[in-house]
């Protein structure tokens, strides 16, 4: 099904929601789709009069028309832009947000499943999970997905199961025309369970300009543990809105890794954690590293609920040319949540008189008995530093490359796969080079 209406694009989403309504599907989903696009069309897509978008200008992105629900081309898709040197995974390939069988090697293993979400209504994990937890929270472009949303990943980690390999997750961007993709994911890892997920966004040659709302939503039950990359590689036609939504069990451990590189023109990628039990670990390390006139903003929410939890946030942006780089970090330890330990960390390091960076790290204690910081740094180069490297004939140049690397460095040691890594460290230095 494709839909193309020759007016703004809000109506475009109008008319295909009014289509989606005669899709067969659980009456429980349509009325869910029913009530989310309600609350889009009181809301309207946000502006930079809202607090939390006062730096991110929406409005170049949404003043034109998309082709909405395009059918997929899958003849010569070439994911080579997303391998990734030594990491033996599954691949799982969805292009357009549309799972893709053809191209994915996910080898039987028991106590995994992936599918589409649009054939997940029936599994136990997305009837008690699905829109549970993304949908509570003050984005509304959530809501839009929620209402539109036709394609994505369903992913189910059963009881005590340890995921052999990572699944590598490519999302690949591809049309001649320009699209809008609405992609909704729903990622479960039951109680003890442990799964690796490395995700790859990845543009293919000559595609059109596209805009991608996606929402993921991960769920940890109690004990499980979820190692999660986020790789942005994609070319400047590209504009992501991702929203993550974690919601964890107790004793359970969430790491996301957000990686985000030259290329893809306009990045919005907001983080929530929900720590909702006690003795809950949660760790996310951010490396932004732009250049042209590319945009990234990185917005988290580190939320502590319950008493004995830890968080732990280190985000590191390298804006460069003229660039823009957003860091807002809240975290709220609530009054239950005693005996919290919560530490939040962003730097930055501009690279040229016309970069920029807008940061605000926060953080709210309505507790008493806890250990909570959180700092931020703005600079450029250690002239001292810089000095000593060239005294050493060491070329200024290649000085600079080499203190860049040291403090981009400092996160990426954090990575717990060496293969992605030493794949991250080498696009760095080849963002650097350029």
């Amino acid at each position: 099904m494709s839909t193309i209406v020759e007016d703004t694009l809000y109506q475009q989403l109008v008319s295909t929601f009014q289509e989606l309504e005669t899709v067969q599907e659980p009456a429980d989903l349509t009325e869910r789709r029913r009530q989310a696009f309600e609350r889009f069309q009181q809301e309207g897509f946000p502006t930079v009069k809202h607090e939390e978008w006062k730096y991110t200008n929406l409005h170049p992105l949404t003043n034109t028309p998309y082709v909405l629900n395009a059918d997929v081309n899958v003849d010569d898709i070439d994911v080579s832009k997303a391998d990734i040197p030594g990491l033996d995974a599954h691949r799982i390939v969805l292009v357009n947000g549309q799972y893709v069988l053809a191209f994915s090697s996910l080898e039987d293993e028991i106590g995994l499943t992936v599918k589409p979400i649009e054939e997940a209504h029936a599994e136990e994990g997305f009837q008690k999970h699905y829109a549970a937890y993304a949908d509570k929270s003050d984005n509304i472009l959530v809501q839009l997905n929620t209402a539109l949303q036709t394609s994505g990943l369903y992913i189910h980690v059963a009881p005590n199961k340890a995921v052999s390999k990572p699944l590598h997750i490519i999302h690949v961007a591809t049309g001649d025309q320009p699209f809008f993709a609405q992609t909704r994911n729903l990622i479960v890892a039951e109680h003890h369970a442990e799964v690796e997920i490395v995700e790859s966004f990845i543009t293919l040659d000559a595609a059109a300009k596209n805009l991608n709302n996606k929402v993921s939503e991960i769920v940890l039950a109690e004990g499980a543990k979820v190692q999660h990359y986020y790789i942005q590689v994609a070319d400047a036609a590209s504009n992501y809105l991702q929203h993550t939504e974690v919601y964890q069990e107790q004793y359970s451990l969430y790491n996301n890794y957000n990686c985000n590189l030259p290329g893809a023109s306009f990045v919005r990628n907001n983080i929530n954690v929900r720590l909702d039990a006690e003795n809950v670990e949660s760790h996310l390390y951010g490396i932004n590293l732009t250049s042209d006139k590319q945009f990234v903003d990185n917005h988290t929410i580190v939320d502590h609920l319950k008493p004995h939890c830890e968080s732990y946030e280190w985000y590191k942006n390298i804006p460069q040319d003229e660039s823009t780089a957003v860091f807002n970090g809240k975290i709220f330890v609530r009054e239950d949540a005693q005996k919290t330990n919560a530490f939040q960390q962003n730097n930055n390091m501009l690279i040229g008189d016309k970069a920029s960076v807008y940061t605000k790290p926060q953080l709210e204690i309505f507790a008493d008995d806890v250990k909570c910081s959180h700092g931020c740094t703005m600079g450029q180069f250690d002239d001292e530093a810089l000095f000593y490297l060239r005294s050493r004939g060491i070329g200024e140049e290649s000085a600079r490359v080499l203190l860049v690397h040291a403090f981009a460095f400092d996160v990426t040691t954090r990575f717990s796969n060496e293969a992605v890594r030493a794949y991250v460290e080498g696009l760095i230095a080849e963002g650097l080079e350029k």
